[in-house]
């Protein structure tokens, strides 16, 4: 058994065919939840890549692994998958070709004199994966890693590839223009589309596969696209026009007495900018190509694992870190707690034939990021650490049963790095909101600023916040206790197993101690 867990950076949900996107084709994405099952309501846990990325991979909360944001470490004493797979024996290993935002531990590693050259060392610092090619993207790298090195192979003589070529254009004028300016990404990427970011993580992808050959393997592959700079190369970059994207959610009353904490995202550069038409009239096209160039390279990847013989082997996940505001509720990039952002697609194919009786149907329960790592953990036949893990293993949806599930998702953000923190003239410490998510209601606690609450049966879209309304106190405090209920039991004590604890219960006589006799 292979696992192959693919990942794309900030595709929202509903831009995918299969969701009921009008004008865009995924058909490769299709064809994969065709194979498999496609949870509907699958959410992430937090809107930023950073702690959403550690749930996936450590399958437990935000607030449990506590890297909160981009710039947070994940704990050296964090446990990931990787580690689990290396601790079951066999040799097995958790392999990456593409982002996945992991910072060291710098202090923590000094702190346990572990050094960052040993083989250990390394491990930790990378979130327990052993690397075909990292590339987290989003920036300019330097001058030594393998993208941009294989660029300038390619014939592109600068020492600054990415920047005057992934990212950039000419515009009519003759002019180099960069895609960091939204105004220019109707325009083609100067970088041939096989060399661009999508097609090279796919080659590095099978090449991967390739070299494998009959060992079993497993693969994090993790894709930068469709996130910003939003350049497409030729052809993807003319693929759609603004009339075929979806049309933008707003409402001008959103605007009236606006939550505090919307108001203050809502003067960040990137929401300023995407209020505004034209800059969504230019961007969405794009975000479209960028999402089409990937499905078709995702079907260049699922030939190469046919022809591998690979397809009829390996279980696949397929998802998001997030979404992407693009101009809704007058936003631009993540974060906050909208489905624009928190929702994301989410396919599953189990190849064996226990799965056979949910292929290619769709499935409404509620998913989130820390299934990941018991699923993989359970499909692989290995044991699932209860006392740590807080997400659940899909394999019992997939092969048809029905278990008793999770009635709400949860959700966090760590807004202290923000300029709307210091707009709201608060702490770090203060800088912190948790939502629960149920089939009717989204609830957002925002520690000393008003709550908010959506009715997610009469507004679908989210576009009138509750949460200051007298008549909603009696769902707000019933969502508050829920909420508080849900942070009480999360899995701090992850030293010892359940099974360590069960064995050892009221056992002090056997130690030797007997307190409290007459």
């Amino acid at each position: 058994m292979n696992v192959l867990f693919i990942m794309s950076d900030q595709l929202r949900w509903d831009h995918v065919s299969c969701a009921g996107h009008p004008y865009l084709r995924t058909a490769n994405i299709d064809a994969l939840a065709a194979r498999g099952v496609r949870f509907t309501q699958a959410y992430v846990n937090s809107g930023v890549c950073g702690p959403s990325r550690m749930s996936y991979y450590t399958g437990r909360y935000p607030i449990s692994h506590g890297a909160t944001w981009n710039r947070v470490p994940l704990s050296v004493g964090e446990m990931t998958l990787g580690e689990y797979l290396r601790a079951a024996g066999g040799g097995q290993d958790l392999w990456l070709a593409g982002k996945t935002h992991v910072l060291p531990d710098i202090e923590g590693l000094k702190r346990l004199s572990i050094e960052g050259q040993t083989e250990l060392g390394h491990l930790l610092a990378h979130g327990g994966f052993r690397e075909v090619e990292r590339y987290d993207g989003h920036h300019e790298t330097g001058p030594g890693d393998a993208y941009s090195r294989f660029l300038r192979d390619q014939g592109y003589a600068s020492e600054h590839p990415w920047s005057d070529y992934v990212i950039s254009a000419i515009d009519k004028a003759g002019q180099v223009v960069s895609g960091w300016q939204m105004r220019n990404v109707h325009l083609p990427a100067r970088v041939a589309e096989a060399h661009s970011e999508t097609a090279y993580m796919t080659d590095q992808a099978i090449g991967f596969m390739r070299r494998q050959g009959s060992r079993p393997w497993v693969l994090h592959l993790s894709y930068v696209k469709p996130h910003w700079p939003y350049m497409a190369p030729s052809p993807y970059h003319a693929r759609y026009r603004d009339d075929q994207c979806l049309p933008t959610v707003k409402t001008e009353a959103e605007l009236a007495d606006a939550h505090p904490a919307l108001a203050a995202y809502r003067q960040h550069e990137e929401c300023l900018a995407f209020a505004r038409d034209e800059v969504v009239r230019k961007v969405r096209p794009a975000y479209q190509g960028l999402i089409h160039q990937l499905d078709d390279h995702l079907g260049r990847l699922f030939e190469a694992m046919d022809q591998l013989g690979r397809l009829k082997d390996t279980l696949i996940i397929f998802c998001a870190d997030h979404g992407d505001f693009l101009g809704d509720h007058w936003l631009g990039e993540k974060e906050l707690f909208y489905d624009t952002v928190q929702r994301v697609p989410f396919i599953v194919v189990d190849p064996r034939p226990e799965a056979d009786v949910t292929r290619g149907s769709t499935d409404e329960r509620f998913v989130e990021c820390v299934d990941v790592v018991p699923t993989v953990l359970d499909a692989l036949g290995l044991p699932i650490p209860h006392h740590r893990i807080e997400g659940e293993s899909l394999l019992p949806l997939l092969h048809g049963q029905q278990p008793a599930w999770r009635q709400a998702v949860y959700s966090e953000l760590d807004y202290s790095f923000r300029e709307a923190r210091l707009q709201l003239g608060r702490s770090p410490q203060q800088s912190r909101a948790f939502s629960l998510r149920t089939t009717r209601w989204c609830y957002v606690y925002w520690l000393d600023l008003p709550e908010q609450l959506y009715d997610l049966q009469a507004d679908p879209n989210q576009l009138v916040d509750l949460g200051r309304e007298p008549a909603t106190e009696a769902v707000r405090r019933q969502m508050r206790e829920q909420l508080l209920d849900f942070l009480a039991r999360r899995k701090h004590r992850t030293t010892v197993s359940d099974e360590f604890i069960e064995q050892r219960t009221n056992q002090h006589k056997q130690a030797g101690v007997f307190y409290g006799q007459w």
